[in-house]
């Protein structure tokens, strides 16, 4: 009896000490994942900006509570969450956008879609659009997606304009924290998810490709719950024509 006693309090001390060990290494890994934008080598001569501090929005406007506005848009533990309960979801697809505008530039950030599976995005070379005025913080312009439904929008003008057809971003996708890429020059776009360029399409129509503010989405999906977050956002203006997240081969 006293020799079960023994081994029971043993195994149980093992199994505490194995938790804590995996927490730590887990830890460890949500931390390195973490500081991955700030791995990233951008290009000789690319001067990477932070989009995001890591603390507050400053640099960014929209639905974040401020002024009576729905609090869409807040950051905790260093990471802006975009959410909405089943009772305050926005009408149309809700934006949190930078005070600045872009035209070319290479951005890097990690995305996550914690909660329900509606798609989120980056909004670019676009402007804020009110379509029905019950949404001032809604996006016209183009909009790269994820984690589901990858592909490129064109919101309020030609819908869908690009599609994972090939299934390569889909492939990419880890099903947690994606870590991306967006090339933004000219008219082209390309997208890293995860090491692996999944996208490289040329808007037919350049005339629609023009400077904008970024824009962190939240999609309209009424009666539902749901969350994404975002970290990392590190932009670097007029990049040089090549990937810095994609294995040169």
């Amino acid at each position: 009896m006293k020799k079960n006693l023994l081994f029971s309090l043993a195994y149980i001390s093992l199994t505490a000490a194995l938790l804590v060990v995996s927490t730590l290494q887990a830890d460890d890994k949500d931390k390195k994942d973490a500081d991955w934008s700030a791995s990233v080598k951008f290009p000789e001569g690319e001067k990477p900006a932070k989009l995001f501090n890591g603390k507050d929005l400053e640099g960014w406007e929209g639905n974040t509570g401020a002024g009576g506005t729905p609090k869409y848009f807040t950051v905790k533990e260093g990471i802006i969450v975009a959410r909405n309960e089943k009772e305050n979801a926005p009408k149309v697809s809700n934006y949190l956008l930078t005070k600045k505008k872009y035209r070319n530039f290479r951005l890097v950030f990690e995305g996550k879609l914690a909660e329900s599976k509606m798609h989120s995005g980056i909004a670019l070379w676009g402007k804020q659009h009110n379509p029905d005025g019950s949404e001032p913080n809604s996006y016209q312009g183009h909009l790269v997606m994820f984690p589901s439904g990858w592909g490129f929008w064109d919101l309020y003008r030609r819908n869908g304009i690009y599609t994972d057809k090939d299934g390569a971003a889909k492939k990419a996708d880890n099903g947690g924290w994606n870590k991306m890429e967006i090339l933004a020059i000219g008219e082209r776009i390309r997208l890293a998810v995860n090491g692996q360029l999944v996208a490289d399409w040329r808007d037919p129509m350049p005339d629609l490709c023009g400077e904008g503010p970024i824009g962190l989405q939240l999609h309209s999906n009424p009666g539902t719950a749901q969350e994404v977050q975002f970290r990392g956002l590190i932009l670097s203006e007029n990049p040089k024509d090549e990937m810095a997240t994609v294995e040169k081969k």
